[in-house]
């Protein structure tokens, strides 16, 4: 009895602990997308320059990556109490699509920046 006490109590902490996680997460993407949306706001009222685009796409890719992090963690945790293999499985599927969303996206941040780095030493005079 005990046994079935703890481990109910367990589960209960573990499932609040992955809500939690997983609502970091939404919140780091949707402060992402509210600064993103502030930027390009900004710009196009005030500096009308659609080069500046790409920056607050590398930052909003920035806080999508950072987002995608928190529920991949909220899917390991998940998988702390997953009874079945079914689950298990369902888990697994998730997280690496998340895995595998967070990867080009961290390869896409990663070229976008290096464009933006070539293009302002194209632009500096020699």
């Amino acid at each position: 009895m005990d046994e079935l006490v703890a481990e109910e109590t367990v589960r209960d902490l573990v499932d609040v602990l992955v809500r939690l996680v997983e609502s970091a997460g939404a919140i780091v993407i949707f402060a992402g997308a509210v600064v993103a949306f502030a930027r390009f706001l900004w710009i196009v009222a005030v500096k009308r320059r659609a080069a500046s685009f790409v920056a607050i796409r590398l930052d909003l890719g920035r806080f999508l990556a950072l987002g995608l992090e928190f529920q991949l963690a909220g899917d390991i945790l998940r998988t702390a109490i997953a009874p079945t293999f079914e689950e298990i499985g369902q888990l697994a599927a998730v997280a690496a699509i998340r895995t595998a969303l967070n990867f080009f996206l961290g390869r896409e941040i990663k070229e976008e920046r290096e464009e933006v780095e070539r293009d302002r030493r194209e632009a500096e005079p020699a």
